[in-house]
């Protein structure tokens, strides 16, 4: 029955008229942000994650050794950046060139 009643809405892009939850999960498909790691793997919410060289942390005075865990990170919405909780340093942010995936 709800399959009757959905309405249609145009899709510019693909010049075709489709059912708008189908076009609203396509859009939110476009927007979401690959994230991958320093050997290619896609990051998530929750990955723990090496570090594969020693990074210097601005302005806590304190150096991240190569091998580092950091775990549980969070997506920024930027596709080179996450964003990590480590003891000692706040609001720590990564580039996710300097990163592997833990598996």
């Amino acid at each position: 029955m709800s399959g009757q009643d959905e309405e249609y809405v145009y899709d510019e892009e693909s010049g075709e008229w489709m059912p708008a939850s189908e076009l609203a999960a396509k859009q939110a498909a476009a927007s979401t942000v690959e994230v991958r790691d320093a050997v290619g793997n896609m990051l998530a919410d929750g990955d723990q994650v090496t570090l594969i060289k020693d990074l210097e942390v601005k302005g806590a005075g304190q150096t991240l050794k190569q091998g580092t865990l950091i775990k549980s990170i969070r997506l920024t919405g930027d596709p080179q950046e996450i964003d990590c909780k480590y003891p000692g340093i706040k609001g720590l942010v990564l580039r996710a060139e300097f990163v592997r995936k833990r598996a």
